[in-house]
């Protein structure tokens, strides 16, 4: 036991100096990047909330491996560590679909005011190049395709094309419906105001509803979370009525059996319930 958490303990204090390290180093490349020609460190708000909020997500997923590890010191055995260890690639794909969800969004809600500022601009009298390379400025968030737009409007290029090109990236689906808006009214003479719109206001009723499915989906999410965490909640009663529940889960044949069936079944639970929550929000 005392081995075991010696080791234990030399792991946690390495990794946290090894982190810390990790991360101190990155501030200190992100301050290089962001200084100026003089040598004054920038402090744009963007790219330093960017570059810090990242260093931050970056350990999400060792937490999960740190919590292994805490058991294992308690528990006196190795195999804590090792599923903590491959929980680390799991939590990972969970936050990277996070983060893919959440730029989906950003790129939605970029797609809408775009179209609101292009219809504010042609109202005032501008023409339709000259109004979307304005709109789409003062836009920011449609991605690595923003600039492909810009220098069609900028050139007299094919802006519903390169419309039509941004329009496949996760989220800026709305881009399709304005290249639509942009053929009818330059080949056809049509009000793009009008139809853009028509088509904010459908875009705008299209996000707003699923932010409400999304709410409405909510009590389902918490009632999963409240459920995975209730065999957590069983050991720590145990463990406060005088039990030791860790070494019969470790070290009983009985309750490694019991571990193995209660672990399959609390993922084919959590996948179910996930399953089902994202099949309602698909419809």
């Amino acid at each position: 036991m005392s081995e075991v958490s010696v080791a234990a303990a030399l792991l946690c204090a390495g990794a946290a100096v090894w982190f810390s390290g990790a991360r101190g180093s990155g501030a200190r490349r992100a301050r290089l990047l962001l200084a100026a020609p003089g040598g004054a460190v920038g402090t744009g708000p963007f790219e330093w909330r960017r570059l810090t909020g990242g260093a931050r997500r970056l350990g999400v997923e060792w937490w999960s491996l740190a919590a292994g590890l805490a058991l294992a010191v308690l528990g006196a055995s190795v195999l804590p560590l090792v599923v903590g260890a491959a929980g680390v690639p799991l939590v990972r794909r969970v936050r990277v679909a996070r983060e893919a969800r959440r730029a989906r969004e950003g790129r939605g809600d970029a797609v809408i005011g775009l179209c609101g500022l292009l219809a504010g601009e042609v109202r005032a009298g501008r023409q339709p190049g000259e109004a979307l390379l304005c709109a789409a400025r003062d836009c920011d968030g449609l991605g690595e395709a923003q600039s492909a737009v810009l220098a069609a409007a900028r050139f007299g290029g094919d802006v519903p094309g390169a419309l039509t090109g941004a329009a496949r990236q996760p989220g800026a689906d709305g881009l399709r419906g304005l290249a639509a808006c942009w053929r009818v009214a330059v080949d056809q003479g049509a009000g793009l105001a009008a139809g853009l719109d028509r088509l904010e206001a459908a875009l705008r009723a299209e996000r707003d509803q699923r932010a409400d499915l999304r709410a409405q989906l909510a009590g389902a999410r918490s009632t999963a979370v409240m459920l995975a965490g209730l065999p957590v909640l069983g050991l720590l009663l145990g463990t406060a009525l005088g039990s030791d529940p860790l070494h019969v889960l470790l070290h009983t044949g009985p309750g490694l059996g019991c571990l193995v069936i209660g672990g399959v079944l609390e993922g084919l639970g959590m996948w179910w319930a996930v399953r089902i929550v994202r099949g309602a929000e698909a419809k």
